[in-house]
């Protein structure tokens, strides 16, 4: 299974020419870039941890490759992702989100069927990879 999320998730994989393509979109209107990692890429996981500091003020967006690519070094076996933040009045907000690595194997999701009172009924979505200890799901 391929996780889908974020711009970009039904294209192939960007290569690094892609990714300074992208980023540097971003910081031309002025948005700050970052490049976070999890191994835990549920929908609802928005604490990713983040690779260094978000770059406000760098004008070349190779310098963002570079960190995806350190990133890679030290994250490989993990989801990795770019973001872009625009801190501009109204928005304040994540404007740009794309992965740019993933593990090797991805296994997915299941749907998880929660019965209650009555006949009430919830489903949540876990995923396959939170079986594993932290650290330890796509060593």
């Amino acid at each position: 299974m391929r996780l889908r999320q974020g711009q970009y998730s039904f294209l192939p994989d960007l290569s690094d020419d892609d990714i300074r393509v992208q980023a540097q979109y971003a910081i031309d209107k002025g948005w700050a870039v970052s490049v976070e990692y999890t191994d835990d890429p549920h929908p609802r996981n928005s604490f990713w941890e983040m690779w260094g500091h978000p770059m406000f003020d760098t004008p070349d967006a190779a310098a963002l490759v570079y960190e995806v690519n350190e990133c890679r070094k030290a994250h490989g076996a993990k989801y990795i992702r770019v973001l872009a933040f625009d801190a501009s009045a109204g928005w304040e907000s994540i404007r740009m989100s794309f992965i740019v690595n993933r593990p090797a194997e991805e296994p997915g999701f299941r749907l998880v069927r929660q019965e209650g009172e009555g006949r009430m009924i919830r489903y949540t979505i876990e995923s396959y990879a939170t079986r594993e200890p932290e650290g330890a799901r796509y060593a």
